[in-house]
């Protein structure tokens, strides 16, 4: 490691939980659409995370923790057995090249195009609120997510189980530990925030009561697999998939709180519009940073600048990138030589064939 390297704390070890990252450059969860019959995922998919070895942390995309569970294309799951055995694969090759993998578990709620394709039971969500300005290209053709309905009450300590379920067979693949995904107006974060729930009953209303899907699946995970193997990633104030509420200071202050109380290894943070301006909307993120003691991971619109000001002024621990990785395997060792990064063809960031996937060159 060169001077440079070594006064650089964005390339410095650290303990997270009982794992040392060897640098604080996270690779951040992004969904590929790219899995084989049962959504398994592929030969090529262990290539790919593995050839990102090199991160500090690897954080999978997002894996459906059930059939109910799944809204787009080919999301490898976590939730059958030929599944795990699939992970196992990528997690026993990322060992081998000596990285760090999480699992990010994954419950869409609303936000399903594929029952909207294959003319499925419609999805479930807090409420009956459709998200009318999502649509995506696929199979050729623009597709508008299925209306959901609201899921009953008694139906919400299955969907805590789902999730525990899945982060056992997590664990039973091979990964270091879950990340779940409480972003994106996915179920979790539309449990929490007003404009995706309007109940009325113990999981609706107030601040408490929209926050408790979220924090009983956190403390059911956390019992199942170790509370320093659970992180959750949150986006207080994206806007994607028509995620929206009125009261974002307030909420997600009152769940970095909880979530601290929890002792769960890590909060992650889209910070600002996912792909968009980190300030806008206006948030106040050193107040979750004040509130939540475990580690944080600072997310959105990162250069290695940035993160080594955020890390270096104490405002993150870590810092995600998100499709800088997918162009660059060996994304850590360009940032340490300061080198230019490929650029990402985004014609084949979602499903597809192998082109786009685990084919970016590496530096000789």
């Amino acid at each position: 490691m060169t001077d440079a390297e070594a006064s650089n704390p964005l390339f410095s070890p650290y303990q997270l939980g009982e794992i040392v990252l060897p640098n604080r450059v996270i690779m951040a969860p992004m969904t590929r659409w790219r899995s084989g019959p049962g959504f398994v995922p592929l030969a090529s998919t262990v290539e790919y995370y593995a050839q990102r070895a090199s991160a500090g942390l690897i954080i999978t995309e997002g894996s459906p923790i059930s059939e109910q569970g799944r809204g787009y294309p080919d999301a490898p799951g976590i939730y059958t057995r030929d599944q795990i055995k699939g992970w196992k694969a990528v997690t026993d090759a990322v060992h081998q090249k000596d990285g760090r993998i999480f699992i990010q578990i994954w419950h869409v709620g609303r936000i399903s195009y594929v029952a909207r394709l294959h003319d499925l039971p419609p999805p479930v969500a807090p409420s009956a609120i459709p998200a009318p300005n999502q649509q995506m290209k696929i199979g050729g053709q623009m597709v508008r997510p299925a209306e959901p309905r609201a899921l009953e009450l008694t139906e919400i300590p299955g969907i805590v189980d789902d999730f525990r379920r899945a982060a056992a067979h997590a664990l039973e693949a091979g990964f270091d530990g879950v990340e779940l995904h409480g972003a994106n107006g996915y179920l979790l974060d539309a449990f929490a925030k007003t404009g995706m729930n309007a109940r009325t009953d113990a999981y609706g209303g107030s601040i408490a009561n929209r926050s408790r899907l979220m924090l009983e699946v956190t403390e059911a995970v956390a019992t199942e697999v170790g509370r320093m193997r659970t992180g959750i990633r949150i986006a207080p104030v994206n806007p994607t998939n028509d995620s929206s509420t009125d009261d974002a200071q307030e909420l997600f202050e009152y769940i970095a709180a909880k979530l601290n109380d929890l002792q769960i290894a890590y909060l992650h943070v889209v910070e600002g519009t996912s792909m968009g301006d980190r300030n806008t909307p206006p948030f106040d993120y050193s107040r979750l940073r004040s509130l939540f003691k475990g580690t944080y991971i600072g997310s959105n619109g990162y250069d290695p600048e940035l993160a080594r000001h955020a890390i270096e002024t104490g405002n993150a621990d870590l810092i995600s990138f998100a499709r800088s990785f997918v162009a660059n395997p060996d994304l850590v060792e360009r940032f340490k030589r300061g080198l230019p990064l490929a650029k990402l063809d985004p014609e084949t960031l979602l499903g597809g064939s192998d082109a786009g996937y685990s084919d970016y060159p590496t530096l000789t």
